[in-house]
């Protein structure tokens, strides 16, 4: 009987340090509010929430707070561009800090991010701040300001 709940006392462990998923990391993290409110309106939790795997290049609070209030407001209010924007700061695939490399990358919504390594990593001009926050579905990386679709 020992046996049985030690074993099922394993087994729960292991559930409980498995990864969250991108949205589950995000939110825990607690500087992420903003984009949580953005996913939440633009429909796209389900999304980032699925298997991906996904590379997210994420402004955190204050990098939202940098965006003119009435222009936040509108574009939480506007679904389609507010899509547009999100998905701009997703990538296909797990692209961990080591493997980030200069030059452009296709984003989820289509467009382009410029990636720069000289002094630091910029995405659009946006710096990268922290790498490499795993979830199970992928990778955050938090940029400090947020970047625009052409």
């Amino acid at each position: 009987m020992k046996k049985l709940i030690l074993a099922a006392a394993l087994a729960v462990s292991a559930v409980a340090v498995q990864a969250k998923d991108i949205v589950d990391t995000a939110v825990g993290a607690g500087n992420f509010k903003t984009l949580a409110t953005a996913l939440q309106a633009a429909g796209l939790i389900e999304t980032l929430k699925g298997p991906g795997p996904f590379t997210v290049f994420a402004p955190n609070d204050e990098a939202f707070a940098k965006v003119p209030k009435a222009d936040l407001d509108a574009l939480l209010k506007d679904k389609a561009r507010l899509t547009a924007v999100l998905t701009y700061h997703v990538v296909p695939g797990k692209v961990m800090a080591k493997d980030v490399k200069a030059g452009e990358v296709k984003t989820v919504q289509g467009g382009n991010l410029t990636v720069a390594t000289a002094g630091g990593v910029t995405v659009n001009g946006a710096r990268v701040i922290a790498t490499d926050i795993a979830a199970s579905n992928g990778v955050i990386h938090v940029i400090d300001r947020v970047v625009m679709p052409k």
